[in-house]
């Protein structure tokens, strides 16, 4: 094998990547299954009656595949990445949206 096809594919692990995805899970279990809603910031507390379906969509459908997601970039090594994620994320983000707008939101 020559060394320029070694460092484009395989497994080369990016440690900061990777710390990164173990955050994104930690925040998904804290706000997904202990309901720890104070750590989304921005939201108004007092238009959104149940805090625990917001925790479980959030938690569960937004940090935990992006946290996956970083954590399995972090291991194998594609050419665009960075690409990769952004566009996860504003896919997880808008589903997530959709969601507590139409499920949470007081009318």
């Amino acid at each position: 094998m020559d060394e320029e096809h070694v460092e484009k594919g395989g497994f080369n692990m990016d440690i900061g990547l990777f710390i990164i995805g173990l955050a994104l899970l930690l925040v998904s279990y804290l706000v997904g299954v202990k309901k720890q809603t104070w750590l989304l910031a921005g939201f108004n507390e007092k238009m959104v009656d149940n805090k625990s379906l917001l925790g479980t969509i959030v938690g569960l459908l937004f940090f935990l595949p992006l946290g996956l997601l970083t954590i399995i970039l972090s291991v194998v090594d594609f050419a665009n990445e960075g690409t990769i994620i952004v566009v996860a994320m504003v896919i997880l983000f808008g589903i997530v949206a959709l969601l507590i707008n139409r499920k949470l939101l007081d009318s």
